[in-house]
């Protein structure tokens, strides 16, 4: 398998990617020979408009997709290269909170959050009682354990969708639109949620959303994608002060009143 000279503190790494959809005569170009790198143990947010390829990065990463040109590294190794095989056992390392939670119907809270654990591992019934109930413990879902997902709140959903993604104690977690749905209000409980559980175990977070600039609150590093082409920020007052045209214009639509008075800078306070 191909490796990287990626250091130790690189847990994700895109080296020269090129995507595209469509046939050759109707090419859809997503992402253009773009490389960038996430950091372990951090929180990266990837931004940009509909359609810019925000949620194919993410399949990338996964290898649910591949990149026509490029290398998609996960610790130094190229995903594409990967088998069958060697691809569920990469996977095992990610967890993911899909936009709408995912969970299944039929299946009570405790029953979705346990699943990983009876179909990944090789844990008795008690060892999973005891984790999931100290993982619904850690997320204050205690006493909704025997609910049906038709019985919780949108906020309550989330919840249990992280619990579920965190059994398998992963390396790295992706969250695709993980607010979507939800009030303001909520939005931001959700937020702190994210922020203080990846605080406490350190994984590396992947935050793909639309919710700007919001979620720029829980970003160590912000991926700006348009039109192909990639820019990256460590600080969102970066892209405020920005001098390219079309990251003025993100701004401007997106962030509002903190773009029209750069003064109000401290996003992360």
């Amino acid at each position: 398998m191909p490796a990287s000279s990626s250091a130790p503190d690189v847990a994700i790494e895109f080296d020269q990617v090129f995507k595209s959809f469509g046939e050759r005569s109707r090419k859809h170009l997503v992402l253009n020979n773009i490389s960038f790198t996430i950091p372990r143990g951090l929180t990266t947010v990837i931004a940009g408009g509909s359609g810019q390829g925000k949620s194919v990065t993410l399949k990338l990463i996964l290898g649910l997709l591949y990149p026509d040109s490029g290398q998609v590294l996960v610790d130094g190794v190229n995903v594409p290269s990967l088998n069958k095989r060697d691809l569920r056992r990469l996977r095992t390392r990610f967890g993911v909170l899909f936009q709408g939670s995912a969970l299944f119907d039929s299946l009570t809270v405790f029953e979705n959050v346990a699943l990983p654990l009876r179909e990944r591992t090789k844990m008795s019934e008690d060892e999973i009682y005891r984790k999931v109930l100290a993982t619904l413990d850690q997320l204050e879902l205690i006493g909704h354990e025997e609910k049906f997902p038709a019985q919780l709140s949108g906020g309550m959903k989330k919840r249990v969708g992280l619990a579920r993604a965190l059994q398998l104690e992963p390396e790295i977690i992706l969250f695709d639109e993980p607010t979507t749905g939800l009030d303001p209000v909520m939005t931001r409980e959700i937020y702190q949620l994210f922020d203080s559980m990846q605080k406490r175990l350190g994984y590396t977070a992947v935050i793909v959303s639309h919710d700007i600039p919001g979620v720029f609150d829980l970003a160590d590093q912000i991926i700006l994608l348009n039109k192909g082409e990639v820019d990256i920020f460590n600080d969102v007052n970066e892209i405020v002060h920005s001098e390219k045209p079309y990251i003025r214009e993100f701004a401007e639509m997106t962030m509002g009143d903190l773009f029209t008075h750069p003064e109000k800078e401290n996003c992360h306070s």
